[in-house]
């Protein structure tokens, strides 16, 4: 059942992200960051919820391999494993289509309205930073399924997403394109993780 759930999961996500590229830069989508975005963004908490994204995410893959192989535990390898696929597979998509789409940051295209926490280059569709947040967020889920760390971990995947509109980085569709990436890269790498282990 799993074999065929998971790539239609896929396909759906693909689909709305390359609708989501369809209506980018649009007015709804400039007018609800500059609501986000004030002019000055400079409030501690926004900005160290956005520097904690890289840092966090590794942290369950290299807690749950270390723990996994030192105590020859091949569950704990196999969400181990998982987690890591989900940030492998994710900095894929996310790097292909940030060089395909070539989209530009917001306060490139609205320098009027949108007041960035710095200047830097790179590519805005889709969020990295929010995709990263939420593969991890969704592995850990997809891993433990307890309720103390399901909320938290997508409370702070969420405070990510709000964080990268706040500074400027980000339109609101990126955001959502990065979850949904995010999201859909670790439920892929859950299923072909299953799929490697119960094989061997």
């Amino acid at each position: 059942m799993n074999k065929i759930i998971v790539p239609k999961a896929w396909l759906i996500i693909i689909s709305s992200i390359i609708c989501i590229n369809q209506v980018k830069a649009q007015n709804w989508d400039v007018k609800i960051l500059e609501q986000i975005n004030p002019t000055t963004p400079n409030e501690n908490i926004w900005k160290t919820i956005s520097s904690t994204t890289y840092p966090l995410a590794i942290v369950p893959s290299i807690t749950l391999l270390t723990t996994g192989y030192i105590k020859k535990d091949k569950q704990l390898q196999k969400k181990g494993w998982s987690a890591a696929g989900a940030l492998i597979i994710n900095t894929a998509l996310v790097t292909g289509l940030k060089y395909t789409i070539d989209r530009k940051r917001p306060y490139e295209e609205y320098p009027n309205l949108i007041f960035p926490d710095e200047y830097k280059q790179g590519h805005s569709f889709p969020s990295g930073h929010v995709s990263t947040a939420f593969a991890t967020a969704t592995s850990l889920t997809l891993t433990c399924k307890k309720w103390y760390i399901v909320i938290p971990a997508y409370t702070w995947a969420t405070s990510v997403a709000y964080a990268r509109m706040y500074v400027g980085q980000h339109y609101p569709t990126d955001v959502l394109a990065g979850a949904l990436i995010g999201t859909g890269s670790a439920i892929l790498s859950n299923w072909l993780t299953k799929k490697y282990f119960n094989k061997n």
